[in-house]
């Protein structure tokens, strides 16, 4: 089996030299992760296309699509059936196997290409081939001009492909052929889809939170932005920066009138954000800002916000309504993270301004210490992606079970997408199907005289939720490790 892949439209019209440079970023970027998959998989390709050659293996291709339908960059992906090249009538049966069932009661037409020296002609071939789909299947007939289902057939010196399915990809830019920003992340819908569109849009993705009180919070976001570097970047390394930001909003309280605190906030998180980013040669910031949306948001309010920092803030959803954003956080997976996550509303007042006038809120801050600042920018912590949700410490030590009771159940809290792709299936205990994000509250309603198990792939997760459940009481809650 061999994949086709065109790459975005937007590509395709770059000058020679960037086109060049984003199709090899593009295929190093396939060959990155379908390499994880099968060694023996392999991508090359030319200026506007790459070609997967795939190696035969039970399932290899329902995986391989799954990874390439997350890559930035792609515009489709033809599956493609190749043959050695014997003669047209074995190209006609070839064909009839193949589009049999897909042809029933529809139009159809044969689009043939040839490369090489060959004895017919292309129309020959599509004749010919017409012919045995006629006879072969059960089509409403030839349409050349508008037809229900096309059949491509390319035929070369000594072999022939017949195209099949095709799939729409993400669309974009490729990863890493754009530049490298940094997405102030909360764990709520618009932050992740903002940092979603970043990446595919081409550019490198780093990710800033801004702790504002609370373990619960940070896990969550932890979580949330692995599941999109996981499925969206995995192909390139970048950082998770948390900077502690309790004492910034306990100044902010004690010194800023309380109709700025929104406002106040946000430039505080901006002049941090900009003194880290350059630390990262980041090129901009990205928030989730959409005008209106809430006080601190409207264009007043941002102007005098921006004025913070001198780095180019980047707002992908500004024009957006909430329901749109939502509608792209269920479609990438990120709404259950964030219909579930925890928030901190300790900086709304009353009364906020909502046409902040820029030298009262800097007179306001004139108030404030600034080393609270400085001291919150030199004491945040920056892990590696890959290794975030490693790095995650559990309140209490867990027990791991390698070998459950009869009567244990086990609760797999790994994502849907997660849990559909490699069911975890046991012959004598009953298997629960929490999502991480829904424990806290579905547990308190579990029968307390049962033992369970939490299960996830890496058993980080796991032994996380299992630390904090036990720290609440929770003494029957255990970690289920099978051994490798």
């Amino acid at each position: 089996m061999k994949l086709l892949i065109r790459p975005a439209s937007e590509v395709a019209i770059k000058s020679k030299p960037v086109r060049r440079q984003q199709m090899r970023q593009l295929r190093q970027n396939i060959r990155k992760l379908l390499t994880r998959i099968n060694p023996d998989i392999v991508v090359e390709g030319s200026w506007d296309r790459v070609d997967v050659a795939l190696p035969e293996q039970q399932g290899l291709l329902g995986t391989v699509l799954d990874t390439l339908l997350r890559i930035p960059g792609i515009s489709t992906i033809q599956e493609i059936a190749a043959f050695p090249f014997v003669d047209m009538d074995d190209v006609g049966a070839k064909a009839v196997e193949a589009f049999a069932d897909r042809l029933e009661g529809k139009t159809f037409a044969v689009r043939a290409r040839r490369h090489g020296e060959h004895a017919f002609r292309s129309i020959d071939l599509e004749r010919s081939v017409g012919a045995a789909l006629f006879a072969g299947a059960s089509p409403a007939g030839v349409d050349l001009k508008n037809p229900e289902e096309e059949v491509r057939i390319e035929v070369g010196d000594d072999e022939f492909h017949i195209a099949l399915r095709k799939h729409r990809g993400l669309g974009g830019y490729p990863l890493g052929s754009v530049e490298t920003v940094m997405t102030l992340i909360s764990g709520g819908y618009d932050s992740s889809v903002a940092a979603y569109l970043m990446m595919r849009r081409g550019l490198r993705n780093h990710y800033l939170f801004f702790n504002l009180g609370g373990t619960a919070h940070e896990v969550g976001v932890r979580q949330v932005a692995h599941y999109l570097w996981e499925r969206y970047g995995a192909t390139h390394s970048v950082k998770f920066i948390s900077v502690p930001f309790e004492g910034v909003v306990a100044e902010i309280m004690r010194s800023v009138n309380h109709r700025h605190w929104g406002v106040v906030l946000k430039r505080q998180m901006l002049k941090a954000a900009a003194q880290i980013a350059k630390e990262y040669n980041v090129a901009g910031l990205v928030t989730g800002d959409a005008v209106a949306q809430v006080s601190s948001q409207t264009l007043t309010n941002l102007n005098v916000v921006d004025r913070a920092s001198d780095e180019v803030v980047l707002r992908p959803l500004v024009a957006m309504d909430k329901e749109s954003i939502i509608d792209i956080a269920r479609d990438i997976g990120t709404e259950s993270f964030a219909r579930n996550m925890p928030e901190y509303c300790g900086v709304i007042s009353q009364k906020p301004v909502t046409r902040a006038r820029l030298y009262r809120v800097e007179a306001d801050e004139a108030e404030m210490d600034p080393s609270v600042l400085q001291q919150a920018i030199e004491t945040r912590e920056e892990t590696a992606l890959s290794r975030l949700l490693d790095s995650v410490r559990t309140p209490e030590e867990v027990e791991l079970v390698q070998t459950p009771g009869l009567d244990d159940v086990i609760i797999d809290v790994r994502h849907p997408n997660e849990g559909d792709q490699s069911p975890l299936m046991l012959t004598n205990n009953r298997v629960m199907q929490i999502p991480f994000y829904e424990l806290n509250e579905q547990v308190a309603n579990l029968p307390d005289d049962q033992q369970y198990l939490l299960y996830c792939d890496r058993g980080t997760m796991s032994r996380m939720h299992a630390g904090h459940l036990k720290a609440d009481g929770y003494d029957n809650i255990k970690v289920y490790a099978p051994a490798s």
